[in-house]
This record gives structure tokens, sequence and C-alpha cells, in this order.
């Protein structure tokens, strides 16, 4: 299978390939030996291409790149052939070692150190006039080159791992929120439920012909658990499809909520207060985080402090929104102050920029207490 990446050092190794045959490019080259020159010739055709074809292997295979190609470098610096462009490539090879090879990489560098000292012994025993000084130059600059190679390995491991930890951190944060979603679909239905059960028991042996009543509730209980646990599975199987909103819980049917509460025996009122007269159309976010903190106050009361009266109260504000569930005369100590579906819901309302308060009233039973500010879907 051929690797995306080849491509381009294919393209690459055949542009500088051309260009080492270009006369007026021959002035720039990775020039170390300046010995006599000797006249081009079959041979230095063959080095040059030497120095450039091997990189179209560069970065699948880059200690056989670099190989193929330090020698050929060697060889023509120590025969004395005019430089040339292609002697570029030792540059690009050294890079590709450094940012691609994986193993063996001291090793490679060790290997590479001895044989450049072996070509300097050479290349002064040839009679080269540069000295030590400048020998040790060159070697810092293809030093340099091999650690910005290195660098820019660490960097892609780096961003490879910030992305996949970014990756695991959204993937824990929406199962999170779906274990949110199913706390509070599922507790609220089946609390509902069992309340009403309980009832239609009562009923079927002091008023049987109420009885039916109390069924149909449950019935009707079960089949809203049902829709939204559909929809819960829907975002599950990750189709692609956005949650529409037609099926998501939204501030419209709170009052939904209460009769449902009230059906299971709660008695529960519902006042809603707009300062412009009309409640504004609000973003999905907005509209689910309203209708589960009325769902998880009036499902903890009909848990904690059943048949105690209880008033929800929505105030529509231009910036914000603010839910007040209160309830009276229940037992302080029964109701929950934390919890899953409490924590769950503020650590919902912290990603509005909303809080969550709820706590035992100074003068008895209980309230919760909600501050969403309003977003736009924009």
């Amino acid at each position: 299978m051929i690797r995306p990446g080849w491509w381009r050092d294919s393209g690459f190794a055949a542009v500088l390939t051309l260009l080492a045959f270009v006369p007026t490019l021959d002035a720039i080259a990775a020039q170390i030996g300046d010995l006599p020159v000797r006249p081009p010739d079959a041979l230095a055709v063959t080095l040059t291409l030497a120095q450039t074809v091997p990189l179209a292997v560069g970065s699948r295979w880059p200690a056989a790149s670099l190989s193929i190609i330090g020698v050929a470098f060697m060889a023509h610096q120590a025969l004395g052939y005019p430089q040339t462009f292609g002697s570029i490539g030792l540059y690009l090879a050294l890079y590709a070692a450094g940012a691609h090879q994986r193993r063996f990489r001291l090793g490679l560098a060790a290997v590479w150190t001895a044989a450049y000292v072996v070509l300097v012994v050479l290349l002064l025993n040839l009679g080269s006039p540069n000295r030590v000084q400048d020998f040790a130059a060159f070697y810092l600059v293809l030093g340099v080159i091999w650690m910005t190679g290195t660098g820019m390995r660490r960097w892609r491991a780096e961003e490879a791992e910030r992305r996949r930890l970014s990756a695991s951190l959204a993937t824990a944060a929406e199962r999170a929120r779906i274990a949110r979603e199913l706390h509070d679909v599922v507790t609220h239905h089946v609390t509902a439920m069992v309340i009403q059960a309980d009832a239609a028991q009562f009923l079927v042996g002091s008023a049987p012909d109420r009885a039916g009543d109390g069924l149909a509730a449950i019935s009707d209980t079960g089949r809203r658990a049902l829709t939204e646990l559909r929809h819960l599975l829907d975002v599950l199987e990750a189709t692609g499809d956005s949650a529409t909103a037609d099926r998501t819980p939204t501030l419209g049917t709170i009052s939904d909520l209460v009769e449902q509460a009230r059906v299971s025996g709660q008695p529960v009122e519902l006042a809603e207060h707009g300062e412009h007269g009309e409640r504004r159309a609000q973003s999905v976010d907005v509209e689910l985080a309203a209708y589960r903190v009325v769902q998880e106050a009036l499902t903890n009361a009909i848990k904690h402090a059943t048949g105690q009266p209880t008033t929800v109260t929505v105030h529509h504000h231009d910036d914000r929104l603010d839910i007040e569930v209160t309830t009276d005369g229940a037992a302080t100590a029964d109701l929950p102050v934390s919890g899953r579906g409490l924590n769950g819901l503020r650590a919902r309302l912290r990603m509005l920029d909303g809080d969550l308060l709820a706590a035992p009233r100074p003068e008895g039973g209980f309230r919760v207490h909600a501050t969403i500010p309003f977003r736009s879907d924009s």
C-alpha cells in the first residue's frame, strides 16, 4: 500500500533532481571539501542522483535514505567533483531522519558522527584548505538540522497526544451528559409510576371506580418515559442526525410535568411571570436545562415530601430565566441538597454560566432556585 506521504516525497525528490542539473544553481550547495575540481563524468552524475533520488523514501525509510545520500555526499567531496545543488539533499535527509526515525536514533547519530570524522581526516589528507574550525562549524549546521527534525517529531507526537486527550475528554463529557439525561428521565418517571401504582392499589380496595384513573396515569407516565428514552437511544446510535426540537423537552412542557405530579397525588401550582407579558423563545440548551430543573425538583418533592404543597414559579427576565420550586411543610432532613440529580444539574447550569441553589427554607420546607442566562443558537 502506497502511503499518502510518498507522493509528496517523490515529487520533492523529482524537483530537487531536476534543479541539481541547473547550472545557475550550482553556487547553492553543501560544500565542505574545497579540493581541486576535477571534470564531471558519469560517476559525478551518478553521485548527484544518489544525493537526491533517495529523498523519495525519506519519510518511510529515513535511515536508509540518509545512508545512501550521506555516502554519495562523502564520495562527491572526496573525489573533488564540482559542487551541485543536489548536495542540498544531505540537509533534507538529515531533517527527515530527525523527524521520522523512530528507533536507534542515538546509534544512527553516533555512526554518522564517526563517518564525518573519517571524512574530515580524509579531506585534510587530500589537501583540503579548510581548517578544523570550518569542519566543526559545518558539523554544527548538520546537528542543528537534525535537531530541527527531532523538534518537529516531538511536536507532532505532542499534538497527537493533545488530540487524543481532547477526544477522550469530549467522550467523557458526552457520557456524563447522557448519564445525567438518563438519571433525570428514569428517576422522574419511575418515581411517578411508583407513587401512582401505590395510589391505584389503595383505590382498588377503597374506591374501585377511581382505580382506572390511576392505572391510566401509570400508562401515560410510562409512555412519556419511553418517548424520552427513545430520544436518548437515537443520540447514542450516533447516526449523525442532530436532536430535533420537537423531541426535546422544553420550557413549554413544564406544565405537563406539573400535571403529571398532580396525577401522582402531589399538589403543585405553576406560576409564570414575564417582564414584557410574553415568554421569549430560547436556545435548546436553556429550554432543556429549565425542564430538567423542574423535573428534578418535583421528583424529589414526590419522593421525600409526598402530599406537601409545592409551587413552581418561572420568572422571564430580559437576560435570564429564574426558576424556583418550593415545597411547604416538608421534613427538611429528608429532602436532598446534593446527589447525582442535583449535582448533575449544577454541572449542566455551570456550562450555561448559570447557578443552582437547593436548601431548606428558614420558615420550613425546601427551596430549589435556578438562574439560567439566555443564550442564542446562532
